[in-house]
């Protein structure tokens, strides 16, 4: 297994690992994980995900976005607003080099986080400014689409992006093969595997689309612990199991799909 495992979707920058992130790092390593694509979803964590790969420069590849939904340091989220954005719009052109993806962006139309228009028509309003920044930049997107699948996916489309990852995807299997044909590449934490829900729509991904994430800290095998990237394994064998193949395979596949996204991922991690 000398491809090792590429997490292609981890929060590596949340408070949740402060206390013992070398320990978790060593664990990473352990686990066969050599990249982490490390997402942000404020702009408060932007100088963090920098400050990582600085100290695990072989193994963080931080990407900057502006998630639809915002907490500011509260345990309340809500919908993201565009001035949410305005602090971080110079910061992407300013560390572009150092960037492999925009993201978490994307849209969350869940009815208790987006009940108006306004809502919804502001996460679309910074979506759009992202996805133009990814453009301007030539970087793929690491996009969040719960509650939203089909008009994330359209989007997308409407707006010429040739390259994205759809994170944790739940949205319908018809769905997800609009994303397929568009040439977007689809990934599952191990949450996947405490129940059979998403069993039908794995299947009818080709493994070809598909990448493998943890979603760190949460999302994990077990709702009650915090997730780490080591858990990745998981999300191996659980995709090995229900398309039939060994996990060898899927652990060769879903990293050569994960660095043929995120080229730079690759390129700066020898």
């Amino acid at each position: 297994m000398e491809y090792g495992f590429v997490d292609c979707h981890c929060h590596i920058s949340a408070s949740e690992f402060e206390e013992d992130m070398d320990s978790v790092i060593q664990r990473t390593r352990e686990a066969g994980v050599k990249t982490l694509v490390a997402v942000t979803e404020e702009v408060r964590e932007f100088v963090r995900v920098l400050q990582l790969q600085d100290s695990y420069p072989d193994l963080v590849a931080p990407c900057f976005g502006i998630h639809p939904l915002q907490a500011g340091g509260t345990p309340e989220q809500r919908s993201v607003k565009p001035q949410d954005l305005d602090p971080a719009m110079p910061l992407f052109h300013k560390h572009r080099e150092r960037l492999v993806a925009i993201g978490e962006i994307g849209l969350d139309f869940t009815p208790w986080f987006a009940p108006t228009e306004q809502d919804r028509d502001n996460q679309m309003a910074v979506f759009l400014k992202q996805l133009n920044i990814a453009k301007q930049l030539d970087l793929p997107v690491n996009v969040h689409s719960r509650s939203a699948a089909k008009v994330t996916i359209a989007t997308m489309r409407e707006q010429g992006i040739s390259q994205a990852l759809l994170h944790n995807f739940a949205g319908k299997p018809s769905v997800a093969l609009e994303g397929v044909k568009a040439g977007y590449l689809f990934s599952f934490p191990p949450a996947v595997s405490r129940n059979h829900q998403r069993d039908k729509l794995i299947k009818q991904i080709p493994l070809e689309h598909i990448c493998l994430e943890t979603d760190s800290p949460a999302l994990g095998p077990d709702k009650h612990m915090r997730n780490e990237p080591s858990n990745i394994t998981v999300s191996c064998q659980y995709i090995a199991e229900i398309k039939g193949l060994s996990p060898q395979t899927v652990q060769l596949i879903t990293t050569q799909n994960a660095f043929r996204l995120f080229p730079k991922a690759n390129s700066s991690r020898v």
